[in-house]
């Protein structure tokens, strides 16, 4: 297997977040904090894990919450964007102001 690619199909976006849901009511505030203790890999540090990983995982962590199967699931609520404004239609120097807030380094190209 080549550096960094999984070892199988990738998780569901839907089991990773439910992996999560269950990583933060172990008080985990991420999958980042969690390596160390859970012993992920990098990659799984990062959120990437195969099917068999996460169902691995989800059937670990719920066997420590004998409580976890009656519970009610709860869809995460959606995130509501940033309020910026719309940069469609925007002038040059108004996108070159919005790149610099944003921190990066822009300038107008003679």
């Amino acid at each position: 297997m080549a550096f960094r690619q999984q070892g199988g199909p990738p998780a569901p976006a839907k089991q990773v977040q439910r992996l999560l849901s269950l990583l933060n009511e172990a008080g985990y505030a991420d999958f980042r904090s969690a390596r160390g203790p859970m012993g992920f890999t990098q990659r799984q540090g990062l959120g990437k894990f195969t099917l068999a990983e996460v169902e691995a995982l989800i059937e670990q962590l719920e066997r420590e919450d004998p409580e976890a199967e009656n519970r009610e699931v709860v869809a995460p609520a959606s995130r509501t964007p940033r309020s910026r404004p719309s940069l469609r239609g925007a002038s040059t120097d108004e996108l070159i102001a919005e790149l610099r807030s944003r921190g990066w380094t822009a300038s107008r190209a003679e």
